[in-house]
């Protein structure tokens, strides 16, 4: 019974598995490559967005979003890439000058304060001996510090799945399922061949 449910398999020559397994596996390193080029694509984008400053966080989610959803998009490549692989370095530089500009703006206002305060303190004092002394403790207890800016919040690096299920995905699984059909042809057939010289002897 089982010989009869396997006859169909024996009828077919393993060159017919053999060329299926070739086409499948050039449509999977074709798709392999594409989901590879539109990753390219994407991080290229959030480059772009990061260095113009246009909607970063909407480039980066399209990214992520592809990355995780699609097969061999390593963000990485080589053994001597930065990592994290994607680092917002203009937008991170655009923050920590903006904390700059925001630090000497409060400072120049607090001195500015330290000098009404002082005088208000010292209004005699025309020689500016006492005062000296006076804003410089106000500026010392009232300046304002600065806020570091985390680079860890402007660094990522998302991981691909092992197998996704899309184009890339289903050929690789086709290709491996045609590459056992061809071993299991190349060795039945071999066998039957052999069976059928034993039996002639």
């Amino acid at each position: 019974m089982a010989k009869q449910k396997l006859r169909w398999f024996w009828k077919i020559p393993t060159r017919v598995f053999l060329g299926l397994f070739i086409i499948f596996g050039v449509a999977s390193i074709y798709s392999l490559r594409n989901n590879n080029l539109m990753m390219i694509d994407l991080r290229n984008a959030v480059y772009g967005a990061d260095q113009s400053g246009n909607d970063v966080n909407g480039a980066l989610n399209k990214l992520r979003s592809y990355v995780y959803a699609h097969m061999n998009t390593n963000l990485s490549s080589g053994g001597n890439t930065i990592k994290p692989p994607i680092q917002l370095k203009y937008t991170y530089e655009r923050l920590a000058q903006a904390e700059q500009t925001r630090l000497k703006a409060a400072n120049a206002q607090v001195y500015t304060d330290a000098q009404n305060f002082c005088q208000a303190q010292n209004p005699t004092d025309f020689s500016g001996r006492n005062r000296v002394p006076c804003v410089a403790e106000y500026v010392t207890s009232h300046g304002v510090q600065a806020h570091p800016v985390p680079a860890a919040l402007y660094q990522f690096d998302f991981v691909s799945p092992t197998w996704s299920p899309d184009l890339a995905g289903w050929s690789l699984l086709v290709t491996i399922t045609f590459l056992l059909l061809t071993i299991l042809s190349y060795a039945a057939h071999r066998l039957h061949r052999r069976r059928k010289l034993w039996s002639l002897k």
